[in-house]
């Protein structure tokens, strides 16, 4: 038997196609929800989605996060198809490891917009759905790194910074709405995303391990 039960609930995750966001959907699709995975790679949502759906109902919506139509049409559609939206993992995350002085502005924007701005994005497009279904819950995905820095990844802590005081102040400003918002703070956790990292940055095992 499941720790709690979200039969009938509607979860929407960006970038749950693979790694954190893949392992979130499982954990909800466990507990009966219908989880909808968002992101660009169709083939890589596949499988995902054979995965998912021996668990619960699951879908794929195409949805590209530095864009911001498609981040509020991808949430107005999971919500208009299942008549409601009751979770948001904010979870679409990018890096680019290198020094500060040798970033460009191009890639402190991207990283910003692709971790940051589409989670307040994503979260104020689904809050007129929670609203008027009464409530709903939205999890941001931080870091270790919205903690502590990191020599190689400052726009990375930075995005992972504001996340975490992001939540606070939706928290603060919906909680009369019943809709929490939280921030969750992984540690070190292989995936697509971190893999490359031991060969990019030099002494990161001696660091990390």
């Amino acid at each position: 038997m499941p720790n709690f039960d979200l039969s009938q609930r509607v979860a929407f995750v960006t970038g749950g196609n693979g790694g954190i966001g893949l392992g979130m959907a499982k954990g909800l699709a466990e507990a009966g929800a219908t989880v909808v995975i968002a992101g660009r790679n169709r083939a890589k949502a596949d499988a995902a989605l054979a995965e998912l759906r021996t668990l619960s109902e699951a879908d794929f919506v195409e949805l590209d996060v530095l864009d911001e139509a498609s981040c509020r049409k991808a949430i107005d559609a999971t919500a208009a198809r299942f008549g409601r939206l009751d979770i948001l993992v904010n979870n679409a995350g990018t890096t680019v490891r290198k020094q500060p002085q040798d970033l460009t502005t191009e890639e402190w924007r991207r990283v910003m917009d692709t971790n940051l701005t589409s989670a307040f994005v994503c979260a104020q497009a689904a809050y007129p759905h929670m609203k008027r279904g009464g409530g709903g819950k939205i999890i941001n995905i931080g870091s270790m790194m919205s903690i502590f820095a990191s020599s190689y990844a400052a726009p990375y802590s930075a995005s992972k910074g504001g996340i975490v005081q992001m939540a606070r102040a939706l928290a603060v400003a919906w909680a009369k709405d019943n809709i929490q918002v939280n921030c969750i703070l992984p540690g070190w956790i292989d995936t697509d995303l971190t893999r490359t990292a031991r060969a990019q940055v030099p002494g990161l095992n001696e660091r990390v391990l």
